[in-house]
């Protein structure tokens, strides 16, 4: 507060009134900083979570997303070609082939650019372990 001892009321008035312009201003830049702050824990939260889901340690979880159409473990059911057994070289080479355009697709070029070389590697060794 200013010092207003002996001051006339104008000024007294006056001085009052600064204070509380920059009691309003702490206020607003303390409240401005909350929404800030609060983005920036989401998006460390988010971006954690994201990376324990491509966790590459259970590749088993990289493996669902193949399951819908090469069945479960690999294993086809149906005319989609099985994963399982198949040689890690070999499941690694064609996914790369996939993700660059090499290998014609309808689909699997869509989901191949989604992986990182380390993924496409941990899904080679999860589907050789397979039984066919």
């Amino acid at each position: 507060m200013a010092k207003t001892r002996g001051a006339s009321p104008s000024v007294w008035l006056m001085a009052n009134q600064d204070d509380q312009m920059n009691m309003t201003q702490m206020n607003m830049t303390k409240q401005n900083l909350g929404l800030p702050i609060f983005l920036a824990l989401g998006a460390l939260t988010l971006a954690a979570s994201v990376a324990q889901a491509a966790d590459i340690s259970t590749p088993a979880v990289l493996a669902g997303s193949c399951s819908t159409c090469h069945g479960p473990g690999g294993q086809s059911p149906g005319t989609m070609p099985s994963l399982a057994g198949l040689e890690p070289k070999y499941i690694m080479t064609r996914l790369k082939e996939f993700r660059s355009g090499e290998a014609p697709a309808t689909l699997m070029n869509r989901i191949a650019k989604g992986y990182s070389d380390a993924e496409i590697e941990a899904l080679g060794q999860y589907f050789t372990k397979t039984k066919p």
